[in-house]
């Protein structure tokens, strides 16, 4: 009889398992799953109850970026780097906040630190890219040539960066390259308006010299 009653207990607890897992509020999820709201309400009952959750400072951080909340992102992005000084979704994400708040150099040293520490990282392709764009952004248009190229040498199908690299060689004075890359971005994406009027412009400059 105790052997019988043993049994029933531990299957009991084997069918119950599941059911305690599925409750068990899951940030990342709520996150991949658009839930924004709750997954940072998540990560917030996380934190408070162990400060040092490296991964709730991430996911918060991630699901507030998303909503345009780049000041707080950028609170616990700096919390969880005190926490983990080289991790590198932190540095990426540090990189990314700062650049949307129009913190051009914060954003460069963190995107650059991103490339040092993975130079073949995940993510790499984001942070070449975004070092294009904050090079537009401060007139810098061969220095944006550069990274926008490496970024779709990791990413070859992404027309928005092939458009972004042909205005950077447009502005730069390469014409002929500007050209090229906005072919290449229509291709990708013959409806994409910005490479469409950009190979306009570009044609039309050509065609007076």
């Amino acid at each position: 009889m105790r052997g019988s009653s043993n049994l029933r207990i531990i299957i009991f607890f084997l069918c119950t398992l599941p059911l305690l897992a599925q409750t068990t509020p899951d940030a990342l999820q709520e996150f991949r799953n658009g839930n924004y709201l709750r997954s940072i309400e998540i990560c917030r009952d996380e934190i408070a109850a162990n400060p040092n959750n490296l991964e709730s400072h991430v996911v918060i951080t991630w699901s507030l970026m998303r909503l345009g909340r780049y000041s707080e992102a950028m609170d616990y992005a700096l919390s969880g780097r005190r926490i983990s000084r080289y991790d590198l979704r932190i540095t990426l994400t540090l990189g990314e906040i700062s650049y949307f708040l129009g913190q051009n150099n914060e954003a460069l040293q963190f995107f650059q630190e991103y490339i040092y520490l993975a130079p073949e990282g995940v993510r790499v392709d984001i942070a070449y890219y975004y070092i294009g764009e904050i090079n537009i952004r401060l007139g810098r248009f061969r220095h944006a040539d550069i990274a926008l190229t490496t970024a779709v040498h990791w990413i070859p199908g992404n027309a928005t960066w092939w458009s972004r690299l042909a205005y950077a060689r447009e502005n730069a004075g390469d014409l002929q390259e500007a050209v090229a890359a906005y072919e290449r971005a229509l291709t990708l994406n013959p409806r994409l308006t910005d490479a469409q009027m950009g190979l306009e412009r570009v044609r039309s400059v050509l065609a007076r010299l």
